[in-house]
């Protein structure tokens, strides 16, 4: 279950998704020097307009495609507050994919496979989780924050 996987917020801190039960998660993997970087617009909206409804957006930094996030966790989060505004919670850089995939990426991996294999193809994935932590649906990067928001009304 989704929730007794412990992540790494970007302060270091360890904490349990637990603290998200009951809300809408998208979950994203992220990256500061990609072509879908300004997504990250259109998620800090998304995350404006529903966390008062018990939707929140989580930012997992990763290097693992074509080194475009090789900055410190402190500098990824900086950047994407000054140039993007991103209040959401941002956690500490991880792999998605390999053999020190993070534990919350093989969960989802599992629960919603890509189109032709398991592994997460590039940078901004994105995970559509319910109030009680099921994986309900995995958007290409290609697909925006935009055009996730209705399905995300539906389920709010």
């Amino acid at each position: 279950m989704i929730y007794k996987i412990e992540v790494k917020k970007a302060n270091q801190e360890t904490i349990a998704l637990e603290e998200y039960k009951g809300q809408v998660l998208l979950i994203v993997n992220t990256a500061s020097k990609c072509g879908f970087t300004p997504q990250f617009e259109g998620l800090q909206e998304l995350y404006e307009k529903y966390q008062d409804q018990g939707f929140s957006v989580l930012g997992f930094p990763s290097n693992q495609f074509n080194e475009q996030d090789p900055e410190s966790i402190d500098k990824i989060v900086e950047f994407c507050s000054m140039n993007y505004g991103v209040t959401f919670p941002m956690f500490d850089k991880i792999d998605v994919n390999g053999p020190n995939a993070h534990p919350l990426y093989q969960h989802l991996k599992s629960q919603k496979k890509g189109l032709l294999k398991e592994d997460i193809k590039w940078n901004f994935t994105k995970f559509l989780v319910s109030r009680d932590g099921e994986v309900l649906k995995r958007y290409a990067p290609t697909t925006t924050p935009s055009q996730i928001e209705k399905e995300l009304i539906d389920i709010l």
